[in-house]
């Protein structure tokens, strides 16, 4: 992957991860304002979404090493 390419993925993954730990803490506030449980709901499943996302970029950058 050229260098350029490779920091774009890396900035991407930056941006994912800090976007997730964002709806982790609007998740922690909900819980503790006592929010719609289906608000909590969706705004987790948006979370595991932006996770999935993360996993996906991290194995481009990661190479599988079958060993």
């Amino acid at each position: 992957m050229p260098d350029q390419d490779h920091a774009d993925v890396r900035l991407a993954l930056a941006r994912l991860r800090q976007e997730h730990e964002d709806y982790d803490a609007a998740i922690n506030a909900m819980i503790q304002t006592n929010c719609e449980a289906l608000r909590i709901q969706r705004m987790k499943k948006k979370k595991l979404v932006i996770k999935d996302k993360m996993t996906q970029i991290e194995d481009q950058i990661i190479p599988d090493i079958i060993a």
